[in-house]
């Protein structure tokens, strides 16, 4: 295994050290280390926190700015961080309006925000929006239920610009709760992730298979398929999400599609093209569009597409400023 890293020990800590050195017009660590916040908070705004393990960024750490994430904490490779780095971030970053946790369904971060809130339940209000975006609600290892994976994203932009607004905690609470039935992502990877640690891929595929119904920790699928062409693929992941969304609201949807850290963007665009021609011929409407690496798994080669559909006041959010190292407008 060749990567460009020290020891698999040190890797999230230097590379946490990076980020924070390479953006600190934006972020500063938080006290001890243990997270990284927005160098210049909000008095008085909600304060938005997630995180989850190392191997995904840029999210959490690249969605910390103005109009998104006031904090995230990370942990080890695919690990969630501990419930004292996420209590470190709402001490620093709760300016008396409330914390709101945005955690992906994965059953080590579930219990160590759970648990975080518990224990400052006395000093700090605080609420919780758990995203199950992922189309496979069988859950996995991980998770029991649907998988928080790139859906994330479009979460944390659309509360992280009603609290940028001075939306109170009990509405971002309602807005991210009413998300839930209307954003849906599926993965597929042509190779496994090769993590650090150990190695190794995670799973190994024959040269005439995919991994359909990836998560974002490296673990296998829903199922393996025979490898096709792009366009096969792509309709098979777009006939699943948009029959698994609300029949009614499809006037307005959000396309993302999303590279797990190992695939080229051209391909991503090519599968973007794929997906929207998809949609629009069952009468789907594209009103706004994102296309990149975001929400990763390390090196895995694959992709993949989250259909969201939102109502005027939810795009109008999504189209509100955001100064982040990930997201810019």
């Amino acid at each position: 295994m060749k990567k460009f890293m020290n020891t698999a020990a040190t890797m999230v800590a230097e590379s946490l050290e990076g980020f924070v050195r390479a953006h600190d017009r934006l972020v500063v660590f938080g006290s001890g280390d243990k997270f990284i916040r927005r160098r210049n908070l909000k008095p008085g705004k909600v304060a938005l926190i997630s995180g989850g393990g190392a191997g995904h960024e840029p999210m959490h750490v690249g969605f910390v700015g103005a109009g998104m994430l006031d904090a995230a904490c990370t942990g080890h490779i695919f690990c969630s961080p501990t419930p004292g780095q996420i209590i470190a971030a709402i001490e620093a970053c709760d300016g008396g309006a409330g914390c709101l946790l945005i955690v992906k369904n994965y059953d080590g971060d579930v219990m160590n925000f759970e648990m975080a809130a518990e224990m400052v339940a006395a000093r700090h209000r605080v609420e919780t929006v758990f995203v199950r975006d992922d189309l496979d609600g069988g859950g996995s290892a991980r998770s029991h239920g649907a998988r928080g994976v790139a859906g994330t994203l479009i979460i944390e932009k659309i509360l992280g610009a009603a609290a940028e607004e001075g939306a109170d905690l009990d509405r971002l609470k309602a807005l991210g709760d009413g998300l839930y039935s209307r954003v849906r992502s599926m993965g597929v990877a042509l190779r496994g992730v090769t993590v650090p640690e150990t190695e190794r891929q995670t799973f190994v595929l024959d040269a005439g298979e995919i991994e359909m119904g990836v998560g974002i920790h490296g673990e296998p699928g829903r199922f393996r398929a025979p490898f096709a062409n792009a366009d096969a693929i792509l309709a098979r992941m777009s006939d699943a999400i948009i029959a698994d969304l609300p029949a009614n609201g499809r006037n307005a949807a959000l396309l993302f599609v999303n590279g797990f850290g190992g695939t080229p963007v051209s391909e991503l665009y090519l599968a973007y093209n794929a997906t929207r021609r998809f949609a629009e011929e069952i009468g789907l409407t594209i009103a706004r569009s994102l296309v990149g690496t975001y929400v990763t798994s390390l090196d895995m080669a694959g992709l993949s597409v989250t259909i969201a559909l939102l109502d005027d006041e939810e795009l109008r959010l999504w189209d509100g400023p955001v100064h982040t190292a990930a997201l810019n407008w």
